[in-house]
């Protein structure tokens, strides 16, 4: 049995149409192995393939024409995420009906500091947040613990961690898509959640005013006048990390989160797939091949981006990689319900 994550994407895929079209399918439960829920198996695929010519193109697609069907998934699904749910893994947890979290769910999206880009659809999902906090999300990889989550609307309700065995079972043996009693039956074991003081989730108005600037580079600007403002310790940690990221991520990433909030999740999911495809392929810098080897190959932490710094990242090299693709080369996304199951890769141009 392969390993491959196109393996997992398709055989998920498989399952998830062929539950929605069966009748008996009334619930579809989903839940994590160990201590992570889904989190970074893309990463190490990427860079092995980097000299191989659109050697993962297929998974791409597959995973983003998937995307689109969890979004719009027409049975009831619960995800438990009881462990570690960080990019694209969280495109399992955060467009499902329920999402349960615990004490020990952690989510960030940190693509953008390795020069990749929010994608699986969280450039649409980001930007839909309450203000610029998907801007902060996106471009720092802020990590959000479980309360911090339902409090954002990325997850819908939270259970202690040694209730979820419990609450697993009830769904079980409640195997009914009833979106009313399925919901009775988690908030039977979820808690009402209270922010700690700490939690980012309170520096809202600091986050905003920062983070609604035009350009990463103002972003930045305005997020040192606060850091050095009485009380804004935690801003220090953050911008430090900001200014280590790859610039040409950052720049792609703050583009596509705000272009993500004027588009269609269909749209937000083929702009996903031409940026992805042009990064894997260097089309403008290689910065996500050296943030991969820094970050989990060496383990140095030392990446040298090119361009090195943020001044250097041209304007309109940035829009090659926004740029359409020809139109039998886009992500093809069904968005009429009668073909809802259309698109896949095998029947797409790069198949043939």
């Amino acid at each position: 049995m392969s390993s491959h994550p196109k393996w997992y994407v398709s055989l998920l895929a498989k399952y998830l149409e062929k539950w929605e079209r069966d009748e008996q399918a009334q619930l579809i439960l989903i839940k994590g192995a160990g201590r992570a829920f889904s989190a970074g198996g893309d990463l190490k695929m990427f860079y092995e393939g980097r000299k191989s010519k659109d050697s993962c193109l297929e998974v791409v697609y597959r995973m983003y024409w998937l995307c689109y069907h969890i979004h719009t998934y027409k049975k009831t699904q619960v995800a438990l995420v009881q462990g570690i749910s960080m990019g694209g893994g969280a495109s399992l947890m955060v467009p499902m009906k329920f999402s349960v979290v615990t004490e020990k769910t952690v989510f960030a999206t940190p693509e953008a500091s390795i020069g990749f880009h929010v994608d699986c659809g969280f450039s649409y999902m980001l930007s839909h947040l309450p203000g610029h906090l998907g801007e902060y999300l996106a471009l720092t990889g802020a990590r959000l613990n479980g309360k911090e989550l339902v409090v954002a609307g990325l997850a819908t309700h939270f259970v202690p961690l040694e209730k979820l065995p419990e609450l697993e079972k009830r769904l079980i043996s409640l195997n009914v898509g009833d979106e009313n009693a399925v919901k009775a039956t988690i908030e039977e074991f979820s808690l009402h959640v209270q922010l700690d003081e700490d939690s980012i989730l309170n520096k809202k108005q600091i986050i905003d005013e920062c983070f609604s600037k035009d350009t990463v580079a103002d972003i930045i600007k305005s997020f040192e006048v606060e850091a050095s403002k009485e009380g804004n310790e935690w801003i220090g940690p953050v911008l430090k990390g900001l200014k280590r990221s790859s610039p040409t991520g950052l720049k792609i990433t703050l583009r596509s989160i705000r272009e993500g909030r004027k588009q269609t999740l269909a749209e937000s999911l083929k702009k996903e797939f031409r940026l992805t495809m042009n990064i894997l392929r260097t089309t403008i810098s290689a910065d996500v091949y050296e943030g991969i080897r820094a970050l989990t190959i060496d383990k140095d932490n030392a990446p040298k981006w090119d361009p090195p710094i943020l001044d250097q990242v041209d304007d309109e090299k940035i829009d090659l990689v926004f740029q359409p693709f020809a139109e039998d080369l886009e992500l093809k996304v069904p968005e009429q319900e009668d073909c809802r199951w259309d698109g896949k890769y095998e029947n797409s141009a790069y198949a043939k």
